[in-house]
């Protein structure tokens, strides 16, 4: 599992020593992003960190800090399409959407259709 580090300041943006506001601070805390931004910000990150960028995000759900998110990638394009090699990836989140850890979970074929259960 990868996680993604943080430098050079706050995760708002503020440089370490800088005047916040604790009115800015106790906003922002304990403030859960909707499903949608969670969903987007997922991707959005992820394309970031491993420069490919998503085709869908397959899932979302909360967790007690924040959330998860499984993201197909394209990882290797092939002709005919349906031969790609596709990725899923768990992203988890924390309860701002900043990318907290990436695991790739599952590689398959475009055309692959999982088995029933």
């Amino acid at each position: 599992m990868k996680t993604a580090g943080r430098s050079g300041g706050t995760r708002d943006g503020s440089r370490t020593g800088e005047d916040t506001t604790s009115e800015d601070t106790t906003h922002r805390a304990g403030r859960r992003v909707s499903a949608p931004r969670a969903m987007r910000r997922a991707a959005e990150q992820l394309q970031e960190l491993l420069g490919r960028a998503p085709e869908s995000v397959s899932a979302v759900k909360p967790t007690d800090n924040g959330w998860q998110a499984d993201v197909e990638v394209l990882e290797l394009e092939r002709v005919p399409g349906t031969t790609s090699v596709m990725a899923s990836y768990r992203v988890t989140l924390d309860e701002e959407g900043e990318l907290l850890a990436y695991e790739r979970i599952r590689r398959y074929t475009r055309g692959q259709i999982d088995p029933r259960q």
